[in-house]
């Protein structure tokens, strides 16, 4: 599947997990270290998830998977969690914006300006620009973050291909996605979904405990939404949301920086 091993027992920060022997991936599939105790703490998550006894006042990633209350680094909260991944999409906002118009928002006639064509000849407006931009951002950003807090498996832009007639999900390698990148306007990524974050709750990097995409609305007025799939997809009638839970597991929330993780509907 195109992942690398990478020794990371000499740093200090994890010595003590690595005495456990557990593993878990970054953004990149590189392998890091959980000790025994998170797969503990994991178990009991999911047995006060079980009974049903998870506080109504709790985090939105915690009323979406409660599981993630017995998955990150000691001294650290779900709700710290949420908190910094919502500064996260704040500040991607802010510097994205900064770029081009001096720290303001653009106007929704600036959002729908054509600015360029990609390689197919589709237009690519200011929106899908600054968008693009400013998910670069939001995700390095966000790899900080899960590297502080998280203790789990996660993944960063993974590319997966969904059969969803058959249930079956796989992933794609970065240089197989490269490649199919590199070829232009095929139909070879057709059929594949690529979230921005997925959190695992154990090694199985097919399954996810709770999926999580970024927006940026524009104009920022705009309420963030989940893309729908159209004619000529695999998933067509069907959003985003729906496929990715469909095919990882979990449940599948937006942040974005106006109104941070959203609740689902």
């Amino acid at each position: 599947m195109g992942w690398r091993l990478v020794p990371l027992c000499a740093a200090s920060a994890l010595l003590t997990a690595c005495a456990g022997g557990g593993t878990r991936r970054s953004a990149h599939g590189d392998l890091r270290f959980v000790d025994t105790e998170t797969a503990a703490r994991v178990r009991h998550a999911a047995l006060v998830a079980e009974q049903g006894t998870a506080s109504a006042t709790a985090s939105v990633l915690v009323q979406a998977a409660p599981v993630i209350l017995g998955l990150m680094q000691r001294h650290h909260t779900a709700d710290e969690l949420e908190e910094r991944l919502a500064a996260c999409a704040v500040h991607a906002e802010r510097q994205g914006n900064a770029r081009f118009f001096e720290g303001r928002p653009p106007t929704r006639k600036e959002c729908g300006e054509v600015v360029g064509r990609d390689r197919c000849g589709n237009p690519i407006t200011r929106a899908m620009q600054l968008g693009k931009q400013k998910h670069v951002l939001v995700l390095q950003c966000a790899e900080e973050v899960l590297k502080e807090l998280w203790a789990a498996p996660y993944s960063i832009e993974q590319r997966y291909r969904y059969y969803p007639n058959a249930k079956i999900v796989e992933t794609i390698s970065r240089e197989k996605e490269a490649r199919m990148l590199a070829d232009g306007c095929t139909d070879e990524l057709r059929g594949t979904i690529k979230p921005d974050l997925v959190l695992h709750a154990d090694r199985n990097l097919l399954k996810s405990a709770l999926t999580l995409d970024f927006k940026f609305p524009c104009p920022e007025s705009n309420r963030p939404q989940w893309t729908d799939y159209g004619e000529g997809s695999p998933y067509n009638g069907s959003t985003q949301e729906q496929v990715y839970e469909e095919a990882l597991g979990g449940d599948a929330l937006l942040v974005s920086p106006r109104l941070g993780v959203v609740p689902p509907p």
